[in-house]
């Protein structure tokens, strides 16, 4: 038991590392190597790939900026939140955990891709990788090792697909859970799939950051920093 353990956080840790680097790539280089992946799925698959990537590359790639009331330069923009346990109920559609998948990796999240089906899982790590997707980005894990995943304070969140008694199961698990919260994102149709097949799914995915470059010392706006000094 210690044994698989470990062998689990070493699977966890790999993942954090992987996700790093396919964050720094970028929602456009993330998006190309997922069409380029489309091209090779049945037509109603690469139809739930593309939906995905066209979604995050019009709600949350495009970076904003900011007033700086002080000279300052202030950008928003959205980045990966983590390692994703991507995960479905046995039988569920093969467009609904690939549309759990796409969306999960275009906002550069790694993914602990756990499903019933290991060799189908296998196929689609081999097939991204193949096209450029970073060693890792991608781990398979075996479905009886989702509790321990769901668990896992390093897990940023879960994507799961089936019905309600596991959606609840989940959320338990998480909301007991220590650390940081952790992000449940459920479907509960696999045919019909009204969340995986809304506009703002990719929303689910990321979290929205800040970066300040503070130009002032090279000549900003230096009479906004005087305003109040009293002198």
């Amino acid at each position: 038991m210690l044994h698989h353990e470990k062998n689990l956080q070493v699977l966890i840790d790999n993942s954090d590392i992987a996700m790093i680097s396919w964050n720094k790539l970028g929602f456009d280089e993330r998006a190309a190597i997922l069409l380029h992946w489309a091209q090779q799925l049945p037509m109603n698959i690469a139809a739930m790939v593309n939906f995905q990537c066209a979604n995050a590359l019009q709600y949350v790639a495009k970076l904003e900026l900011m007033p700086g009331p002080t000279g300052e330069t202030n950008e928003l923009y959205c980045c990966g939140r983590g390692v994703f346990v991507v995960t479905a109920l046995k039988g569920m559609t093969e467009v609904a955990i690939v549309g759990q998948l796409a969306a999960a990796l275009v906002c550069g999240n790694s993914v602990l891709l756990c499903i019933a089906d290991k060799k189908q899982a296998e196929q689609i790590k081999i097939q991204l990788e193949q096209l450029g997707c970073i060693a890792g980005v991608i781990t398979v894990v075996n479905i009886s090792d989702v509790d321990a995943l769901v668990t896992h304070p390093q897990t940023a969140g879960v994507a799961y697909c089936g019905d309600l008694n596991g959606a609840q199961k989940l959320a338990r698990q998480l909301a007991q859970r220590e650390g940081v919260l952790a992000q449940l994102v459920a479907e509960l149709d696999g045919e019909l799939v009204p969340v995986i097949g809304s506009q703002h799914y990719c929303l689910r995915f990321i979290t929205e950051r800040t970066r300040t470059i503070n130009i002032t010392a090279v000549g900003g706006n230096a009479t906004l920093l005087e305003l109040g000094c009293g002198e």
